[in-house]
């Protein structure tokens, strides 16, 4: 029931996403390597989910395995060389032989994983959640940003903005003010970028 319950969550963010992409492929808007690496799922799973697909069921010892994996394999030092699992294990506060055994059939405990996390600057539960829970929460950064793109006016509509309407605060005066407004906050930066001013990026070089 609780897998059941997240892909219901990420079928409605990807119906979200597909709206706000129009005719593009969620594909061609974001880039699933990028999305393997946030979430610690592997890429084809990702771009599975992506299509509405399901993820292949596995045990959560056999995902936290995974995701160790990847972790190491995706993750580089300041020199552009791989963790050791020397470091990986120091940084969970364990042993090289408790890391090995928790790659072969073991588990972190709950301090380890976040020992991890932290050390990582992974996202919460990126040991632990299932696959659609954490791609769900991976996209709704990029939902943000798209829905921003395709709606300039989706940052005005805040909570307090959307009680006052509901509540039938806003009169038709009221409204047409807050469209004016609107205009007028947006109108310099719009003739600014149509008066052939000075291009920063331009001027920098």
């Amino acid at each position: 029931m609780a897998a059941d319950d997240a892909y219901a969550r990420l079928a409605g963010t990807l119906e979200r996403l597909h709206h706000a992409v129009g005719r593009c492929e969620l594909t061609d808007v974001l880039n699933t390597q990028d999305l393997s690496f946030e979430t610690g799922i592997p890429e084809s799973v990702v771009e599975v989910l992506l299509a509405g697909g399901r993820a292949e069921e596995v045990s959560v010892a056999e995902r936290v395995r995974q995701r160790l994996d990847l972790l190491r394999e995706t993750r580089r030092r300041e020199d552009g060389k791989k963790y050791t699992l020397e470091e990986i294990a120091a940084a969970a506060g364990v042993t090289r032989q408790t890391m090995s055994e928790w790659r072969r059939k073991g588990l972190p405990s709950l301090e380890s994983a976040d020992r991890l996390r932290r050390f990582f600057s992974l996202p919460p539960g990126f040991f632990f959640a299932d696959e659609p829970e954490a791609l769900n929460e991976a996209l709704q950064r990029h939902l943000q940003r798209l829905e921003s793109q395709s709606d300039p006016l989706a940052e005005l509509r805040t909570p307090e903005i959307l009680r006052l309407a509901a509540r039938g605060l806003l009169s038709p005066s009221g409204v047409r003010a807050m469209a004016q407004w609107a205009e007028g906050i947006t109108r310099p930066a719009a003739s600014g970028a149509d008066s052939g001013g000075p291009d920063r990026k331009g001027a920098a070089w």
